[in-house]
């Protein structure tokens, strides 16, 4: 049986940390970067603009608001940056974490 969990107490530096990832999801062209990243695993910026249609300052500019939200990670290989979906982080925001201060009982 799944023992619940204590009431979590909020604070403004919580809901602000919400609030940047959930800001960064607010737009279209870096939810299909992330289903691309969540489709190809580990994807170099070239090949991903490529994929996404976008020049590279373009995408270069989507794919700082989404680390900097740490829904994805970069890892440089020399010249090369590549990008990969943050599947904890994304799991995180879709966890009863989330849904916990939302609901009166407590967590889900």
């Amino acid at each position: 049986m799944k023992q619940p969990q204590a009431a979590i107490e909020p604070t403004d530096a919580f809901f602000e940390q919400y609030e940047a990832k959930f800001k960064a999801l607010a737009d279209s062209k870096r939810l299909r970067i992330m289903h691309e990243l969540t489709r190809r695993g580990s994807v170099c910026v070239c090949d991903l603009a490529d994929v996404m249609g976008m020049a590279q300052s373009k995408l270069s500019y989507h794919l700082k608001i989404l680390l900097d939200a740490e829904l994805i990670t970069r890892e440089s290989d020399g010249v090369w940056n590549y990008y990969s979906l943050n599947h904890a982080e994304v799991n995180r925001l879709l966890s009863d974490e989330l849904c916990c201060i939302f609901r009166r009982s407590g967590c889900c």
